[in-house]
């Protein structure tokens, strides 16, 4: 019998990736207070990507507590600025703010996925991208804000590379997948080799 697969995540392009690789699975939305959880790791002085890392387990763990015998797959994306972990601006000017102050400088997303199986852990991975972003004019920022703000209001950063926010950038280096948030093909790879997908 297949494993049985649920994502652990709300995310849509998440959910989109998975359906368009062929996987069969559910999505159970788990209940995790992301924030108090990533102020106690920066408390702790935690690196970006245990922070992520971290998130995305918690997402497994909670939704396998109540799934026995089902593959979980949490994830969780941070963008890391030097050191500086910027989370979902709140309104337009938060955007705005964050995106001059990744204007003409470098940073990384840093995607994790983590898989649990009856409240184990039994698979991670944590993705890297660094992408440099163009110097771009204030007149340009503030008619890509009024444009997209709907669409990036939901995203790490104020932009989402798949749509115009791909504008923003002169360089990316690391894999696309990633970018959206979840190490596809690592995943994909993984659920081939334990037979939960087919070779």
């Amino acid at each position: 019998m297949a494993d049985r697969i649920i994502l652990a995540s709300g995310s849509e392009i998440r959910r989109t990736l998975l359906t368009n690789a062929g996987v069969e699975f559910e999505v159970i939305k788990p209940r995790v207070d992301e924030d108090a959880i990533k102020e106690s790791l920066l408390a702790e002085e935690a690196k970006p990507r245990d922070i992520a890392d971290t998130l995305a387990e918690y997402k497994a763990l909670r939704v396998s507590q109540k799934e026995p015998g089902a593959l979980v797959i949490g994830c969780d994306q941070v963008l890391d600025a030097g050191g500086t972990l910027f989370s979902k601006p709140r309104d337009i000017d938060e955007a705005r703010e964050q995106l001059l102050r990744l204007r003409g400088g470098r940073h990384q997303l840093l995607s994790a996925a983590v898989i649990y199986e009856d409240g184990k852990p039994v698979w991670r991975n944590v993705g890297v991208v660094r992408l440099l972003m163009r110097d771009f004019s204030n007149e340009f920022l503030d008619d890509y804000l009024a444009r997209n703000w709907d669409s990036i209001r939901h995203s790490v950063g104020g932009y989402k590379l798949e749509e115009e926010g791909v504008r923003l950038f002169s360089r990316v280096d690391g894999d696309y997948f990633n970018v959206l948030g979840l190490p596809l093909l690592e995943l994909l790879s993984y659920l081939t080799l334990r037979g939960t997908l087919s070779k």
